[in-house]
């Protein structure tokens, strides 16, 4: 069985659909987006959020940018939303929305400081005055790679089959990890692999690259429940104004 990355896509929508049930992180992006008259989803990979608003009848501007292009061939699945290839730092707009979201942890994908520096002006730039920026981004404190090492297969069904996913690091370094996701069959016969690089970064830096370009925190949470960040939080959720 070839496993494309047309499957690959299809399968995180298996894996990690849009939920926003109360406390989670997608109930959190979902209010503020339902809130704002334009939405700007960076790294919106399939679209599910957007997808949801429209369903749910929010009738202003949507607009996703991803440079996965089989996520995207899934999100254009909805003619009525604007889709972008490309990464976060090609956003061409200018001045156009009320609010842009970057969820799932995509922030991390972000991995040098040039990559945040550019990617956070260019959301900045298509934000209105006053407009605001709503992420979050793994707290480096709670060490996730761990335990996705140490975690079992995870099983799903797709497509008719039973399947598995698991991850391998391989390596963690300066706060930059690397590793890998792999789909198989039982018994851990491999269909696809992919590599990734993530960055963990603490609250400070975080807090100064956004200082930079041009926000100012409004509010920072250590959980979607709007809790105080502290020692112990695995997140780091933000709420940025545009200066």
């Amino acid at each position: 069985m070839e496993f494309s990355e047309d499957d690959a896509a299809a399968v995180y929508d298996v894996t990690n659909p849009w939920r926003p049930d109360p406390g989670t992180s997608d109930a959190f992006y979902t209010e503020y987006a339902t809130a704002a008259g334009s939405v700007l989803d960076v790294g919106c990979g399939t679209g599910q959020m957007l997808h949801l608003l429209r369903e749910r009848g929010h009738h202003g501007r949507l607009a996703g940018i991803d440079p996965d292009a089989a996520a995207l061939r899934r999100a254009r699945r909805r003619p009525d939303i604007e889709w972008l290839e490309g990464p976060a730092a090609d956003i061409p707009w200018r001045g156009e929305f009320e609010l842009a979201t970057m969820a799932n942890n995509a922030f991390q994908c972000l991995v040098t400081d040039g990559d945040i520096a550019a990617s956070l002006t260019a959301v900045r730039a298509a934000l209105t005055g006053g407009g605001r920026f709503v992420f979050e981004t793994r707290h480096p404190q709670a060490r996730a790679w761990e335990a996705w090492a140490a975690a079992e297969p995870a099983p799903f069904r797709y497509d008719g089959r039973e399947l598995l996913s698991w991850w391998t690091v391989e390596s963690a370094d300066g706060g930059v990890v690397t590793f890998t996701e792999t789909v198989g069959e039982p018994g851990r016969t491999p269909l696809r692999t992919d590599r990734a690089t993530l960055r963990f970064l603490g609250v400070d830096p975080l807090n100064e690259a956004l200082r930079r370009a041009g926000f100012a925190v409004e509010h920072q949470y250590g959980d979607f429940s709007g809790g105080p960040l502290t020692s112990a939080s695995r997140s780091i959720v933000t709420v940025a104004r545009a200066g």
